[in-house]
Formats: C-alpha cells, sequence, structure tokens
C-alpha cells in the first residue's frame, strides 16, 4: 500500500493539476489571514478553507489515470478497491501537509490574544485546537471528494456540482464537525478560550472512514 500511495503522490505532483486548489487556497489565505490579526480567528478561516481543497484534491486523484492505466494498477495492487483506496489516501495526506503548514504560518503571523486583543491565548492550546479542526476540514473534505467522484458520479459536470455543494453545506450545516470545529475556535476568540475539537475530529473521522470504504467498494462494481 505505500508503494501505491507513493505511486498516486507522484503522479499528483508530475500532473501539475495540483496547482489550481493549492493556488486557490493560497489567494483565499491571502484575503482573509493578517499578520497580526487574532489567532484563533486566523486558524478557523485558515481550517475552513482545507475542507473545499481538499475535495479538489481527492477528486483530481481519483480521476488522474486514463482507464487502461488504472486497469493495470488495478491488477498489480490486488483489484480495484485497493488501487483506489491508495488514491484516496495519496489526496489525503498531501491535503494534510498543505494544512499542516497553513497552521504553522498563521500561528507565527498572528497575535496570541481574543478578539479585542485583550486577553492572551495559549499559543500551544491554540496551535493544537488549530490542528484539530484543520483535521476536521480535511477529514470531511476527504468523504465529500470520495461521495463526489468516480465510482459514484462519472459525469464531470455534476461531480463537480455535487461536490460545490456538498463541501458548502459541511462548513454551514448545525451539526456537522466542522462548522463545529470552526465555530469553536471563533466564538472562543471572543473570550480568549481555547475550544479543542477533540468530538468534532472523532465524528469527521467516522464520517471519512465510512465515505472512503463505500467509495472504494464500490469501485469493484462501478470502475
Amino acid at each position: 500500500m505505500t508503494a501505491l500511495i507513493r505511486y498516486q503522490a507522484d503522479l499528483l505532483v508530475r500532473s501539475q493539476r495540483w496547482l489550481a486548489p493549492v493556488l486557490l487556497y493560497l489567494a483565499f489565505l491571502a484575503v482573509g489571514v493578517r499578520s497580526g490579526e487574532p489567532v484563533l480567528d486566523s486558524l478557523g478561516y485558515t481550517a475552513a478553507g482545507m475542507l473545499p481543497v481538499t475535495a479538489w484534491l481527492v477528486r483530481v486523484c481519483v480521476s488522474q489515470e486514463p482507464p487502461a492505466a488504472r486497469a493495470v494498477v488495478a491488477a498489480a495492487a490486488g483489484g480495484q478497491p485497493r488501487a483506489h483506496l491508495a488514491a484516496l489516501l495519496a489526496a489525503l495526506g498531501c491535503a494534510g501537509l498543505l494544512g499542516t503548514a497553513a497552521t504553522a504560518v498563521v500561528l507565527a503571523i498572528s497575535d496570541p490574544a481574543g478578539t479585542d486583543h485583550s486577553v492572551r491565548v495559549p499559543l500551544p492550546s491554540a496551535g493544537a485546537a488549530g490542528l484539530l479542526a484543520t483535521a476536521c476540514c480535511v477529514l470531511l473534505g476527504a468523504a465529500t471528494g470520495a461521495l463526489c467522484g468516480r465510482p459514484l458520479l462519472h459525469g464531470r459536470g455534476w461531480s463537480v456540482a455535487t461536490t460545490v455543494l456538498v463541501a458548502l453545506l459541511a462548513l454551514v450545516t448545525a451539526g456537522s464537525p466542522a462548522k463545529a470545529a470552526v465555530t469553536g475556535l471563533v466564538s472562543g476568540s471572543l473570550t480568549g478560550t481555547v475550544h479543542v475539537p477533540v468530538l468534532p475530529l472523532l465524528g469527521a473521522a467516522a464520517v471519512a472512514a465510512a465515505a472512503l470504504a463505500l467509495a472504494c467498494r464500490l469501485t469493484a462494481i462501478r470502475g
């Protein structure tokens, strides 16, 4: 599996199809994150942007091979589900690295204080909360990409439209782990309180595991 994931990640890097989502995310950060801004607000903004970016990266990874190459890889890997899982995990890992790097930069340039800059916020706790919130959004983004791409949706137009809609709903719907994690950071900034989103992370992990398992299982049926 390690070799398969490395192969999929190498394909992603060489294809340069990662440029569009990564550049969009960097532009998103350039607009919303400023040096000296409250750290928890900036971390919430940074984490939220990772959800659609991860969904985009997942869609790229599961569709970057032509059908003939996909069949060869599946034969060598022992089946379509295993090869598809490698593509999903490669995208998930790349998104995780991007989110971790963005979180580290935000921690370095933000003011460790609440919204009104009067209450100090401990950076280690803020960093932990920011990383977990980013992980929540990455996991839900991976679930979104897995459910809105091949093998469930093959049509490019429907796949893109559904991905955008589901990503938006995951960020704004009550009960969503991503919304809970991001809201916890932003609301905590008002009082200078750090809310570490452990329960949202567990929920996001469960949703992602179920979505990836379903997508891999269906590859054996729908390809």
